[in-house]
């Protein structure tokens, strides 16, 4: 138990360093990239290139994943105190998340319809 602990704990500091580091590089070059994508394009080239094995961060983030909700909490208290803002624009607010939730679906769908069409040519 106090080994999975551990590995655990060793592998969330491992992400984390990752995301300061994408974080670090966006601030550097100045793109206009969020450093959690940057840092999550670098955990990508990692694992694609193979110099980071699946099982360094699995046990890390499966542990963030199955807690994923817990995360959401302080936003949703955050929101309550814009009560005010969701009755004026809560309606446009919502149609907007839902577009934007839709076109990611279909975004990624459609891309990897095509993946899977070219990888089995």
């Amino acid at each position: 138990m106090a080994r999975k602990l551990l590995d655990i704990t060793w592998q969330i500091l491992l992400l984390w360093l990752l995301f300061r580091l994408g974080s670090y590089l966006v601030d550097l070059s100045g793109v206009s990239l969020p450093g959690n994508v940057a840092g999550m394009l670098i955990l990508f080239a990692l694992l694609s290139t193979g110099a980071v094995k699946p099982a360094l961060v699995e046990a890390g983030g499966g542990f963030l994943l199955k807690h994923f909700a817990f995360f959401f909490i302080p936003i949703s208290v955050g929101l309550m105190a814009f009560g005010t803002l969701m009755r004026q624009s809560g309606v446009a607010l919502l149609v907007i998340l839902a577009l934007s939730a839709i076109l990611g679906m279909a975004v990624t769908g459609l891309s990897v319809q095509f993946l899977h069409k070219r990888s089995s040519r």
